[in-house]
């Protein structure tokens, strides 16, 4: 059996990758779009059962095409902290999903009492915030009459989307997660790596509707198909996912996905690294009875800028079009931007900032306003990076990239310079992807640990070069910039 299929189930879209592990690459793709409702201001659902029949539709099709006695396992990756709620008898969903997006909760969140969320903090290495699960499951508890029922009945299963499909998929109803999409709840204590009584006991969350938690690489069920037993195995959440198909396996190792946003991990190893800047620590990740933690970073808006200078300013044609207009210039004139149409997130945490165009002369082009877009997303990864040495005491040792920003050439080489580290971007760029299939075959045997750089090329290394000095000039600028945009005028 020389297949692994690695099943993405994304926010927008669940795809299923067919890799080959003698090749070394996937030969094959299917993807399904799935969803979003919005039926109240900040409110963010999702079909359950559309998520589940778009992944087993995803599924035959890379099945069909290897033949199901050709495929060693499946391994899962999955959006994160969105909350399931589904009859343990039936398998049905009793309500729509609950998505991470989803602010319902923010309320609830902000009442929580600060010796509570310095407990939380501790225990879990989480912000109390309601991206994260725990007031997810409490609201659909005191507001979804059929979760209320199944509860008292014992017949109530709550899970993220990685549980619910592990428990649709497998013939024996897995009631199973991994140790990173359970550190992403805000009741998991992820020193004991166990399900924390007092935070339970807090929330009013009963254990026993909450699935086992396993490492990453356990067996966590099979998938019968045309007869043929195909082991589930390997399971992360994305981001968890990304940082192990970059390889990023040693301490210092960090990575940054360029999407919408951005999300920037970095290995602390065995030891799991407290923030004192507003960073989450998290499992990174967990083979067997090895857990190595990361701290994250997240930046509300990367690509979204680039985006808006598209749709709304007119500015480009295409978000490609960027890098060439960025280069046209020697430098942005002395235009500064801050990417805060969301708020800003750490290490400023100010959700009332917003976007700050500033620096402009008569002399100001599209062309400044587009580099200066672009180097603002460089300057939030520094912020990031710096605050993550500062906690951790640990080195940068260079960031591996994926994404689809990490495409453009102008920026990955200003990210180098402006953290004055390697900006490695792989041959391919489905990191979540690979995370899983890795995962999955270190799960069944067919690799180790010790092999998953080797499933890793290089497409191109961008090393700190001659822009360095401009571009920490540029950074000051910036911070300075922040200033003006937050609430309190005023930076960490």
């Amino acid at each position: 059996m020389k297949y692994i299929i690695a099943l993405d189930a994304g926010t927008t879209s669940v795809r299923a990758m067919l890799y080959d592990l003698k090749q070394r690459k996937f030969v094959h793709c299917a993807q399904q779009e799935v969803g979003q409702n919005f039926p109240h201001p900040g409110w963010v659902e999702q079909d359950a059962d559309e998520i589940y029949y778009k992944s087993v539709y995803v599924l035959n099709s890379c099945i069909t095409l290897a033949g199901a006695e050709n495929v060693a396992g499946i391994g899962i990756a999955n959006q994160r902290e969105t909350v399931v709620f589904w009859d343990r008898r039936t398998g049905d969903p009793v309500c729509p999903a609950i998505v991470w997006q989803c602010r319902r909760t923010s309320e609830f969140c902000s009442r929580i009492p600060e010796e509570m969320r310095r407990l939380i903090r501790e225990r879990t290495g989480l912000q109390t915030d309601a991206y994260f699960s725990a007031s997810k499951i409490r609201w659909g508890l005191d507001h979804v009459p059929a979760a209320a029922r199944l509860c008292r009945e014992g017949n109530l299963c709550v899970g993220t989307v990685d549980s619910f499909l592990i428990w649709k998929l497998t013939e024996e109803h897995a009631f199973v997660t991994d140790h990173t999409n359970a550190s992403r709840t805000m009741l998991f204590n992820i020193h004991t790596l166990k399900w924390d009584a007092d935070l339970l006991s807090y929330f009013g969350i009963r254990e026993d509707i909450l699935p086992e938690v396993r490492p990453c690489t356990a067996r966590m069920g099979e998938f019968l198909h045309s007869g043929v037993r195909i082991p589930v195995a390997g399971v992360a959440g994305d981001q968890q996912a990304a940082l192990f198909g970059q390889a990023c396996l040693a301490r210092g190792d960090g990575k940054i996905t360029y999407g919408t946003g951005l999300f920037l991990l970095f290995n602390t190893g065995r030891s799991c690294a407290a923030s004192g800047h507003g960073l989450i620590s998290t499992v990174g990740y967990s083979l067997g009875k090895k857990v190595v933690y990361a701290l994250e970073g997240s930046v509300f808006n990367a690509g979204s800028c680039v985006q808006w200078l598209r749709d709304e300013m007119g500015f480009l044609k295409t978000s490609a079009e960027s890098e060439a207009i960025a280069r046209s210039v020697p430098d942005t004139g002395g235009v500064c931007f801050v990417p805060a149409f969301t708020g800003l997130g750490a290490p400023y945490w100010d959700g009332e900032a917003r976007g700050l165009l500033c620096g402009l002369t008569r002399g100001t082009g599209r062309a400044h306003i587009v580099r200066a877009v672009l180097e603002s997303i460089a300057y939030a990864a520094r912020d990031l990076a710096d605050c993550m040495q500062r906690d951790s005491g640990i080195s940068l040792n260079g960031i591996r990239c994926d994404g689809g920003a990490s495409a453009n050439d102008f920026l990955m080489q200003f990210q180098a310079d402006v953290l004055g580290v390697t900006i490695d971007r792989p041959e391919e760029r489905e990191s979540t992807a690979l995370g899983a299939a890795l995962l999955c075959a270190i799960s069944l045997g067919l690799c180790e640990e010790g092999d998953v750089s080797a499933f890793r090329t290089s497409a191109r290394i961008f090393r700190p070069g001659e822009g360095q000095a401009a571009a920490f000039r540029g950074y000051e600028a910036y911070r300075k910039a922040v200033s003006r945009a937050l609430l309190h005028g005023e930076t960490d």
